[in-house]
């Protein structure tokens, strides 16, 4: 019984988190298309191996690691795959409202990127980012003043604009 209580729950918080996923997925492939299809590999992982959640308030932490990981594999086997002349002629789609924050961002290296993204457009704790990431809290801390001091210094260089 309680294995379809546990499904029930994993799938009404994906309904609930599916822009959220959306959003992080998006912040690793910078791509609508590409990460759209992350979030829908990720949602059927999460709901085929729902039976590993060990903590039933962690479920949206945990569908986020998976997007985290999912996102990382996708882009592991880009690397493998896409020589320079394959490469697309038009850059990426941009869904950020603002283009100087845009590029603060692709500033940052993923790591640095995704504890950015989920603290501040995902609203999450540095709890949650830490047990997304696998890290601890006060690196994951230490790890957001540094990002923050660097776009700060980016910006007041002028280095963020054009």
């Amino acid at each position: 019984m309680k294995s379809a209580k546990l499904q029930q729950q994993v799938e009404a918080q994906i309904l609930a988190s599916y822009p959220s996923l959306f959003r992080l997925a998006y912040t690793y492939m910078r791509n609508a298309d590409d990460a759209m299809d992350v979030v829908q590999e990720s949602v059927c992982k999460a709901i085929s191996r729902y039976d590993g959640i060990r903590n039933e308030q962690a479920i949206r932490s945990w569908l986020c690691r998976i997007v985290v990981n999912t996102a990382m594999d996708q882009l592991r086997r880009r690397k493998r795959e896409i020589t320079v002349e394959q490469m697309p002629e038009s850059g990426y789609e941009d869904t950020y409202s603002n283009p100087d924050l845009q590029r603060l961002l692709n500033g940052l290296n993923d790591r640095e990127r995704t504890i950015v993204v989920l603290r501040f457009f995902e609203d999450m704790r540095l709890q949650d980012i830490a047990e997304i990431t696998g890290e601890n809290p006060n690196t994951v801390k230490t790890t957001l003043y540094r990002c923050l001091k660097k776009m700060r210094i980016q910006l007041e260089k002028g280095d963020g604009l054009e």
